[in-house]
C-alpha cells in the first residue's frame, strides 16, 4: 500500500453532536500509545476530498488523523456560521461528539483561523497547534482579497485548475507540483464528499473578511495561546500574505516558523512529505529540551 492509499480508501464517517449537526469526517492511521489524534480543519470552500492524499498518508504514519467537514460544509449538515467564533464552537461540538478530550490540531487557511479561536475558547483541549497558510485576527492585508484573487476564489463554477493560480507560485517548478497535486487529489474512486455550496462560500467569505478588519489590539489575544505552535507557509502566499506568519510568531508565546521556497498558499500540497516530516517532528517535540 502506497503512502497515499490509506487516505484515498478511508471511508466517510458521521457523528451527530448535541448541537444537531451531523458531521462528516474520516479517521485513519496507526494509533500509537501516548500519541494524540491529529484533527484537521480545511481551507476556504474545501472539503474532505480537497486534502492531498500524500500529505494525509504521511501524517497518518504512527498516529490517527481526523479531517472533518465543519457544520454546513460538504456532507456535514447544518449551516456555516458567518463568524470564525461560530465555526470554532461548531468544531468543538464535533470533537466533543467523538469523545476526545485532548488532541493535536492542524488548521489550514480559514481552518487555521478556526484553530486559533478554538484554542482560545477551549485551551485545555489542544496540546500542540499547527497553523498552515493562515493569519491572525486583524492581520496584515487580510481585510478582503485583491481583485484577481477575489474573483478566482469566489467564482461559482469553481474548477480545480483555479488552484494553480491561487495556491501555487507562477514558476514552472511550482506549477508542475500543483498539477501533480491535482492528479493525486483526483485519484479517489469512491465514497466522495460533496462540494461546498454557495452558502458555505458566502458565510466563509464573511467570516474571513470580518477576521481581517484592522484592529491591531486584537493581536494581543494570541498571548492566550500558550501551547507550542508550528507556523508554516510558502514564501509568496497571495491569499494570506506570508508576512502574517511572522506577525503571529511575534505575538505567540511559544511559536516557530517554517517558510517553504518557491511556493504559495498551497505549500503543504507542494511539499507534502517534507511538511509531514516537519509536523511529526514538531508534534513529537523532537529537538526540544524535555522537562525532568
Amino acid at each position: 500500500m502506497s503512502t497515499s492509499d490509506i487516505a484515498l480508501t478511508a471511508r466517510n464517517q458521521f457523528v451527530e453532536a448535541p448541537n444537531g449537526v451531523k458531521y462528516a469526517y474520516r479517521r485513519f492511521g496507526t494509533p500509537s500509545p501516548g500519541v494524540l489524534p491529529l484533527v484537521m480543519f480545511q481551507h476556504f470552500r474545501g472539503n474532505l476530498d480537497n486534502w492531498d492524499p500524500l500529505l494525509l498518508g504521511a501524517l497518518a504514519s504512527g498516529r490517527e488523523v481526523i479531517p472533518v467537514d465543519n457544520a454546513g460544509v460538504g456532507l456535514s449538515s447544518g449551516t456555516v456560521p458567518h463568524t470564525i467564533t461560530g465555526m470554532a464552537r461548531d468544531a468543538i461540538a464535533f470533537i466533543d461528539a467523538l469523545g476526545l478530550t485532548r488532541i493535536d490540531l492542524l488548521g489550514f487557511s480559514i481552518g487555521g483561523m478556526v484553530a486559533q479561536e478554538l484554542t482560545l475558547i477551549r485551551p485545555q483541549l489542544v496540546r500542540r497547534l499547527v497553523l498552515a497558510g493562515t493569519g491572525p485576527q486583524s492581520g496584515q492585508l487580510m481585510h478582503g482579497w485583491i481583485n484577481d484573487v477575489q474573483y478566482l476564489a469566489n467564482v461559482a463554477d469553481n474548477h480545480p485548475e483555479d488552484l494553480l493560480s491561487l495556491f501555487f507560485e507562477v514558476t514552472p517548478t511550482s506549477q508542475q507540483k500543483g498539477r501533480e497535486f491535482l492528479e493525486r487529489r483526483a485519484s479517489r474512486t469512491s465514497d466522495h464528499d460533496k462540494p461546498a455550496g454557495l452558502q458555505a462560500r458566502d458565510a466563509q467569505m464573511d467570516a474571513i473578511t470580518q477576521w481581517g478588519i484592522p484592529a491591531p489590539s486584537r493581536l494581543h489575544r494570541l498571548a492566550g495561546i500558550t501551547q507550542p505552535v508550528l507556523i508554516a507557509n510558502g514564501d509568496n502566499d497571495i491569499m494570506i500574505p506570508t508576512g502574517n506568519s511572522w506577525l503571529m510568531a511575534q505575538h505567540l508565546p511559544n511559536a516557530r516558523v517554517r517558510i517553504y521556497p518557491d511556493s504559495g498558499h498551497g505549500f503543504l500540497f507542494q511539499w507534502p512529505e517534507e511538511f509531514a516530516k516537519l509536523v511529526h517532528s514538531f508534534l513529537s517535540g523532537a529537538g526540544e529540551e524535555k522537562a525532568p
